[in-house]
């Protein structure tokens, strides 16, 4: 696998995945304008590095939640991994465990949240959407933590699905023999084919909690003992409501552009968030990061760790656990040079001016 960088893994991935799979993968939503503009808004901003610094050895690990990672990039939740490759998210989180870095399980995973919690040796969450059922929602809940998850991030922008034309126009569905594992006990695992346009949107319209609110959140609290973060958030009002709830985390998120097209880009909501949060708890973003340059850019802002989503999905689709161990490889050692270029050996060294629009 002879690749630079993130984009020729993409470039490669594309080749590979079915063109229904490729299009749920890269698509966004409507004319997918905050799409383009997530990875925009970060090469938008520059570094204004620091010389004479003395720089040795770097070390790029951090500790978020109490849970020790080999550098601040987690494996953002991603559905259906298994239309990659085979293996699926049991894959990616060999990969993550190898590298040292955390990973979120997707509620819409195809293979069960036991059986990935089994192969995880590192931090495992798990991302929780919520159903009209309560009952059901306890349940997924319940086998999280008894699976051994170390914390739940509840995604809150999507109580409704965007409209993803390239999903409508390919009747997205899940092939025979695949399914979202996690709910296969309750009977509600199957995306069969919908002559009507995307079986995903058919799912979520008749299954997914539409009218979700600050109570529902109240009751997620009153069930668990593990940490919540809320993924989701663009304005500052909801991250300020959101800390005052109890939330023990915040990630800044559009949901990589799929949901409300012509929201603004993670980079350009990420700081009235953190002026919001104040430091109260950790703040994390996700959203068109691709370079290690993007990592050190949303550390200085005041993010704790970023979350990469589709990059995993192209390794995957490339090499297996391989191909997502070649990608943590690829973001470890461009972040490493940029923070030698930066002036700075570990991450809390890195100063909050240093990522800047630039005067041009």
């Amino acid at each position: 696998m002879d690749f630079l960088n993130l984009r020729e893994l993409e470039a490669a991935a594309s080749e590979r995945l079915s063109a229904m799979a490729w299009g749920y993968y890269a698509g966004g939503a409507r004319d997918e304008i905050t799409l383009r503009d997530n990875p925009a808004a970060w090469a938008r901003l520059r570094l204004f590095y620091r010389v004479l610094a003395g720089v040795g050895p770097r070390d790029l690990s951090t500790t978020i939640l109490g849970q020790r990672m080999s550098m601040p990039i987690i494996a953002a939740p991603t559905a259906f991994q298994r239309l990659a490759h085979p293996e699926g998210e049991r894959a990616t989180v060999r990969a993550c465990g190898a590298a040292g870095v955390g990973m979120i399980l997707s509620t819409l995973s195809t293979t069960a949240v036991e059986e990935v919690a089994a192969a995880a040796q590192g931090p495992l969450w798990f991302q929780l959407y919520m159903y009209k059922d309560r009952g059901l929602t306890r349940a997924l809940v319940q086998r999280a933590e008894a699976a051994g998850c170390q914390a739940l991030v509840l995604t809150v922008d999507a109580a409704i699905i965007g409209t993803r034309e390239k999903d409508a126009r390919s009747r997205f569905h899940l092939p025979d023999g695949l399914e979202a594992a996690n709910l296969s006990g309750a009977g509600l695992s199957g995306l069969s084919q919908d002559d009507r346009g995307s079986a995903l949107s058919r799912y979520v319209r008749e299954l997914m909690k539409t009218d979700l609110g600050w109570n529902d959140l109240a009751w997620l609290q009153s069930i668990t003992a593990l940490p919540i973060l809320i993924k989701g958030v663009i304005h500052p009002a909801d991250a300020a409501r959101a800390v005052r709830a109890g939330v023990d985390g915040i990630v800044v998120s559009n949901h990589g552009g799929r949901q409300l097209d012509t929201a603004p880009a993670t980079a350009e909501a990420l700081p009235g968030v953190i002026e919001a949060v104040g430091g109260a708890v950790p703040v994390l973003v996700d959203g068109g990061v691709r370079r290690g340059t993007d990592v050190v850019k949303a550390l200085s802002m005041g993010a704790s760790a970023v979350l990469v989503g589709r990059p995993v999905l192209w390794g995957l689709a490339v090499g297996g656990a391989d191909g997502v161990g070649l990608m943590w490889e690829m973001l470890r050692a461009e972040l490493d040079e940029a923070m030698a270029l930066c002036g700075c050996e570990r991450i809390e060294q890195i100063p909050r001016d240093l990522a800047r629009l630039s005067a041009r």
